[in-house]
C-alpha cells in the first residue's frame, strides 16, 4: 500500500510541498493563463492531486511534477477559454497595451529589468524554459520533464533565448563584429 497506511502523513508532505512551491508555481503558472485568481486556482489543484499520489513515487522529482501537473492544467485552461471566448482586436489592444515599452524600461530601469522586458520578446518556448531555469531554479532535466522536451531541446532553446537577449541587450556590439 501506498502513504494512506500512515494517516496524516501524506497531508504534512503536501503541505510541506505547498509552503515552499505554491508561491513560485502560481508565477509560472500566472504566466501561462495570464491570470493570478485562476492560477491559484489550478496550483491548488496540483496540490490536491500530489495528496492522493504516493510519497515514494513522486518525491524524488517533486519540483518537475508540480511544475509538469501545473503547466498541463494552465495550458487546458488556456486552450478551453480560446475555443469559449475570442478575443476582439479592442481587447487584444487593450491587453496589450498595458505592459510597458520595452525602450521605455531599458531608459528607466536597471539591468534586471531590461533583461525582463526583453524576456517578454522571445518566443514563448524560450520565455518558459528560461525562466523555469532562472526564475525557479529548475535544472535542464528537470525542465525537459515538465515541458516534455528533450534535454538538449531545453539546452538549445535557453542558448538561443539567451543569445538574443544579449543581442538585444547589447546592440551596438553586434553591430562591431
Amino acid at each position: 500500500m501506498g502513504s494512506h497506511d500512515e494517516p496524516g502523513r501524506n497531508g504534512q508532505w503536501a503541505r510541506a510541498a505547498a509552503e515552499r512551491y505554491e508561491r513560485p508555481l502560481v508565477l509560472y503558472t500566472a504566466r501561462i493563463v495570464a491570470d493570478a485568481d485562476r492560477a491559484r486556482d489550478i496550483v491548488q489543484e496540483a496540490f490536491l492531486r500530489l495528496c492522493a499520489q504516493d510519497e515514494r513515487e513522486v518525491s524524488g522529482q517533486l519540483p518537475q511534477w508540480l511544475y509538469a501537473v501545473c503547466r498541463n492544467r494552465a495550458l487546458d485552461v488556456r486552450r478551453k477559454e480560446r475555443r469559449m471566448s475570442l478575443l476582439d482586436e479592442t481587447q487584444t489592444e487593450a491587453f496589450a497595451s498595458t505592459a510597458p515599452d520595452p525602450a521605455h524600461v531599458a531608459q528607466h530601469r536597471d539591468d534586471a529589468s531590461n533583461v525582463l522586458a526583453l524576456l517578454g520578446e522571445l518566443p514563448a518556448n524560450q520565455q518558459e524554459v528560461i525562466r523555469l531555469k532562472f526564475q525557479h531554479g529548475l535544472s535542464y532535466k528537470q525542465i525537459a520533464e515538465v515541458t516534455q522536451l528533450s534535454v538538449s531541446n531545453v539546452g538549445f532553446l535557453i542558448h538561443t533565448g539567451l543569445k538574443a537577449l544579449r543581442r538585444r541587450l547589447n546592440p551596438s556590439e553586434q553591430a562591431n563584429k
